[in-house]
């Protein structure tokens, strides 16, 4: 299909596949293949995309559709709504693992072919022992082995592999895997050597929420003005950054459409931002927002204490402690209250507390202590967020070892590996009068099993985390933070 419109010409689909891409899920088409298809258009890659399906089944609508589909990005971008259609014409063919492995190692063997890409969810980074000679090979690592091997054995230069699953370090990790199975299979030294130093593995970040096909798909069509069995939707935002120098950048060169893709000596400030000012902030908030009454990251947007109770904890409250971090922080910070006020994305408040009190350790406890170091004080807001951890942590019932908490008339899991810990905690109070609250807090403040540290060594922090929980215990959530004077 050839239209100017959309950006795609004859020329566009005659490009040379370049990228080896393991996965057709909506995460790497919404963003890898988003950005080369945008290169593609903008004259800079003339490159496209082979794809990997590993799961069984035919490709279907892939086959049916040419490889084309549309991205359809909607949401809050600096403050003005986004909602945009475009068609990706990124992807040349899709070939299914089982079926057509012969072909995918002649792919593979393509001397234009430069680049692979995975996102087999984290499970897929995981060391198998299997004989990848025989037959089509099980794990992810398994047949990235096979195919550096066909590549080896016909005397093609390395790949640059970037692995985009959730894991820190994963391109490391999964080198080393690569290195553990070409040893367990008993490979030649020099093909194991050349593994490691003939191929790039680059560490990197991928941040970009892609709902996907909407349940109202009919209803996009009929606006659309056509049918499109692969749509998926978009959020405006996006970073994909990876670790790699010069070399990687140059073939990787369809960065130079799109600045939110990064490629720096190290990825680590980009994954320090994530974890406290996304991550960081959604722990702070997640709690209060609830058991005030909402139920998605949206409404508390569009709740006035909530929206101001965000914008505080994300651009004075965590901000300030990554000031070392460079000039992206502050632009990320923005770009995260755009993401929160998202109208099109539903993310459950409930569904973010899984796992609540060890997320507030991994995301907050640090910057509790660095806003502290700085400024000599604590971060208001932040404790605010942490007192409402612990009330919503405070168990109802208890049936079977599974503990709930109540909001209202109703009543909640509490989906916490340290459920149990803060169950004892609370039994320790035999009636909610402030001296007893105020010991309990201590006690869990000075629990080093939650926090690797005693929050008690933090002047002030545990009088202040007493206060809050004693008045939301007294008033309710919604009423304290509406009326109370030390959080309005």
């Amino acid at each position: 299909m050839n239209n100017p419109q959309w950006g795609i010409t004859p020329d566009y689909l005659q490009f040379p596949e370049k990228v080896l891409q393991f996965g057709t899920g909506v995460l790497l088409r919404g963003l890898v293949d988003f950005l080369v298809d945008k290169a593609n258009k903008q004259g800079v890659f003339n490159g496209r995309i082979v794809v990997v399906k590993s799961t069984d089944g035919d490709a279907g609508a892939f086959d049916t559709q040419d490889g084309l589909f549309t991205t359809h990005i909607k949401g809050i971008s600096q403050g003005q709504p986004v909602d945009q259609h475009l068609v990706n014409a990124s992807i040349s063919r899709v070939l299914q693992s089982n079926a057509e492995w012969e072909a995918i190692l002649e792919a593979a063997s393509q001397p234009s072919l430069e680049i692979i890409v995975s996102n087999t969810t984290e499970v897929g980074i995981q060391y198998v022992e299997e004989d990848v000679a025989a037959g089509v090979p099980a794990s992810f690592p398994g047949k990235l082995l096979a195919i550096l091997h066909e590549r080896y054995r016909r005397k093609l230069p390395g790949f640059v592999i970037i692995p985009t699953e959730l894991i820190v370090d994963n391109g490391k990790i999964l080198k080393e895997i690569v290195i553990k199975l070409a040893g367990f299979n008993k490979m030649p030294e020099g093909f194991i050597q050349w593994i490691g130093q003939g191929n790039r593995f680059c560490n990197s970040l991928v941040d970009r929420i892609v709902p996907g096909r909407p349940k109202n798909i009919a209803e996009s069509w009929e606006k659309a003005g056509y049918e499109d069995e692969l749509w998926i939707e978009s959020e405006p935002f996006l970073l994909w950054a990876i670790e790699g120098d010069a070399g990687v950048a140059q073939k990787l060169s369809f960065h130079q459409a799109d600045d939110r893709m990064l490629i720096a000596p190290s990825i680590t400030p980009y994954r320090e931002q994530k974890l406290r000012l996304l991550n960081g902030s959604h722990t702070a908030a997640v709690t209060l927002g609830y058991l005030s009454g909402l139920n998605t990251v949206y409404e508390c947007m569009q709740d006035g204490y909530m929206r101001r109770f965000f914008e505080t904890v994300v651009l004075d409250e965590i901000l300030p402690t990554l000031e070392n971090l460079g000039p992206q922080a502050a632009v990320f910070a923005k770009d995260v209250l755009d993401r929160f006020a998202n109208p099109y994305i539903e993310h459950k408040l409930i569904s973010i507390t899984f796992q609540q009190s060890s997320k507030m350790n991994a995301r907050n406890v640090q910057t509790l202590l660095r806003y502290r170091e700085a400024k000599g004080l604590l971060p208001e807001k932040m404790l605010l967020g942490f007192a409402s951890t612990l009330l919503f942590l405070k168990p109802a019932r208890e049936q079977n070892g599974k503990f709930q908490g109540q909001r209202g008339d109703a009543f909640y899991d509490i989906t916490d590996e340290n459920a149990a810990i803060f169950a004892a905690h609370w039994k320790s109070v035999a009636k909610a009068g402030y001296p007893e609250v105020s010991a309990m807090v201590r006690d869990i403040c000075s629990d080093e099993r939650l926090w690797q540290t005693d929050l008690n060594k933090l002047p002030g922090f545990a009088d202040t985390v007493a206060d809050h929980l004693m008045g939301m215990l007294q008033n309710g959530v919604k009423e304290y933070i509406t009326n109370h004077s030390k959080v309005l």
